[in-house]
């Protein structure tokens, strides 16, 4: 029996992708988690991943070819059902996709080989962003000496040599947040608060840990934010998770999205996983990895599915407070604005403080202004014992 490798949705706003590359082939073994393909939305390039072990026996979709969500996109014979059937023929190669080129259809079934995760050469070559981007511009990446780690392109490659008239979000990502957040105001009744928090115990804390370790190992004050709202998620229960179908699916794990600002405009919210289970350095790592990758055009299919609640913050702007909207099928959204010193008064006397302003946009579906409060005073109470992150 062959399962379906569909189109995944990589985000409420996306309804269809370009399959841009595939990094396999029929006859290729794969394993969960596998990057096997490269699809083109209105947000990038995006890896996606396989979620069976397998052998690949179709292509369905060819590379170049635009279709829906949940378009199936290839068809694999899974671990389980491989010993109770007999090696079936092997589909034609993909033309034009690098790992699938050179294949024969009359490859047999038993000479399945385990793909090099690292894709073909011409893949490494030249990262998806470069490619997005010099389609953009109308270069030709043939012609570009790659700049990066071994010889790849990358879109600071592309731009040197490719001028575009401005420097725009293009159309369709710009259209596709608009429709994705109308829908979000339209179908889901918001309800939203906003708490001044004193977070000077945390600055002072984390200013004194960074002192004491190399700077690769220093912390910034996002970190200690993501780790709050998660460990808060699991303390007060409504905020993580999904509304579908008329009912609320609570998130055994907490995966918080990070909205990530992208390079020319525009923006993503890929997931750090299980955030409230990692450490602070770990954590820290993650949440650098994530935003390089995802300015880069390198997150996964996985990331962007994945978030069960999301965190934006304006921290690094002169933004007092964020309002922002969600993102469906999730029910929470936690916003925060710029650490400033502010007036505040402390055993009865006024003093300067570092504050700053958290906010929640949450469904009325699920949660009321009751327990949202909770949740906000969690995530301070959390931010207040920065040891205990």
């Amino acid at each position: 029996m062959l399962s379906e490798f569909r189109m995944p949705a990589l985000g409420a706003d996306m309804e269809e992708g370009t399959v841009v590359q595939w990094n396999v082939a029929p006859g290729d073994t794969v394993k969960r988690g596998q990057v096997v393909a490269v699809v083109e939305t209105d947000k990038g390039a995006i890896d996606v991943e396989i979620f069976e072990d397998g052998v690949v026996r179709e292509i369905v979709v060819q590379p170049g070819t635009k279709v829906a969500v949940g378009t199936v996109l290839a068809r694999l014979e899974t671990a389980g059902s491989m010993a109770a059937t007999s090696p079936a023929p092997v589909a034609a190669g993909v033309s034009g996709g690098g790992a699938v080129a050179g294949v024969s259809a009359a490859t047999p079934a038993s000479s399945t080989k385990t793909v090099d995760v690292l894709a073909p050469a011409a893949r490494a070559r030249v990262s998806p962003a470069a490619r997005v981007r010099a389609r953009e511009l109308g270069v030709d990446v043939a012609t570009l000496a790659g700049t990066g780690p071994g010889g790849a392109i990358t879109v600071e490659d592309v731009e040197r040599v490719g001028v575009a008239p401005l420097r725009e979000l293009p159309g369709g990502m710009r259209d596709a947040i608009a429709a994705a957040m109308s829908r979000s105001k339209r179908e889901i009744p918001h309800y939203y608060l906003s708490q001044a928090t004193d977070v000077t115990v945390a600055t002072e804390w984390l200013a004194a840990r960074n002192a004491s370790v190399p700077v690769d190992q220093r912390v910034i004050f996002a970190a200690l934010l993501i780790k709050a709202v998660a460990i808060a998620c699991r303390e007060v229960k409504g905020f993580s998770g999904f509304y579908r179908e008329g009912r609320f699916e609570e998130s055994p794990s907490v995966h918080v999205g990070i909205a990530v600002a992208l390079r020319g405009g525009g923006l993503v919210a890929p997931a750090i996983m299980d955030a409230a289970d990692k450490a602070l350095p770990v954590l820290m790592e993650d949440f650098r990895q994530l935003v390089m990758r995802a300015r880069a055009g390198r997150l996964r299919a996985s990331e962007l599915a994945a978030p069960t609640i999301i965190l934006t913050s304006l921290g690094d702007s002169a933004v007092d407070a964020v309002f922002p909207i969600i993102q469906p099928p999730q029910v929470a959204i936690v916003g925060a604005g710029a650490v400033a010193t502010r007036p505040w008064v402390v055993d009865g006397q006024v003093a300067p403080r570092q504050v700053i302003s958290l906010s929640l946009g949450a469904d009325h579906r699920v949660t009321d202004g009751r327990l949202g409060a909770q949740f906000l005073a969690r995530i301070a109470a959390k931010l207040a014992a920065p040891d205990a992150l």
